[in-house]
């Protein structure tokens, strides 16, 4: 059980290094549109987003698919790009209000993205281990508990905004969105494969 912590607290790092932003600017991007209104369907996107990341990791440390790393460290910030590219449509209508079919499907789509982006660190560290399951589950749990968290934090930011402040929602959006781009940009630039 020891190990399962060990690769739980491996799973919430991995989310909260500050170093490595990617993560919580995909999140960031993710949340932005929404409201504590409609926390359930933000929280099924950030599950969907885990489960996607943590398979996409398990079908590399089970050596079933191994993709370039050099065209997922491009396709990470464009991922990140594309959310808040979407988040724009937001500012035309209220998020809360929409169904999150097709919002489903890119986080999925962007968590195996994610998921193998850190696949070659993952890999190695599981060199040694038969049994990758359990390191697998505490990962994913790890990874969840740090999404919630920085979910509420935005959510928490964007009450404050939208009540505290009175910034008119699609305003928020729009700001926190193009913030998300103008970060974004450079990664995009120092990932391209040469």
């Amino acid at each position: 059980m020891e190990d399962f912590w060990f690769y739980t607290k491996l799973g919430f790092n991995h989310v909260m290094d500050f170093g490595a932003y990617d993560h919580i600017l995909f999140l960031a991007a993710l949340a932005v549109p929404f409201t504590f209104k409609s926390w359930k369907k933000v929280l099924i996107l950030a599950t969907l987003f885990t489960i996607a990341h943590c398979l996409s990791l398990g079908l590399s440390a089970y050596g079933i698919l191994r993709v370039d790393i050099g065209w997922i460290e491009f396709l990470i910030p464009v991922t990140i790009l594309l959310t808040a590219i979407f988040n724009l449509f937001y500012t035309k209508r209220n998020a809360d209000q929409f169904r999150i079919y097709w919002h489903g499907i890119a986080t999925t789509f962007f968590g195996l993205i994610h998921g193998f982006g850190f696949s070659n660190y993952f890999n190695m560290m599981m060199a040694e281990i038969e049994d990758k399951l359990l390191p697998l589950l505490g990962f994913a749990l790890g990874i969840e508990i740090s999404q919630v968290a920085i979910i509420i934090a935005i959510l928490i930011v964007g009450w404050g905004a939208l009540s505290g402040l009175k910034v008119k929602r699609p305003v928020y959006i729009a700001i926190c969105s193009i913030i998300v781009l103008l970060i974004t940009l450079p990664m995009l630039v120092n990932t391209f494969p040469a």
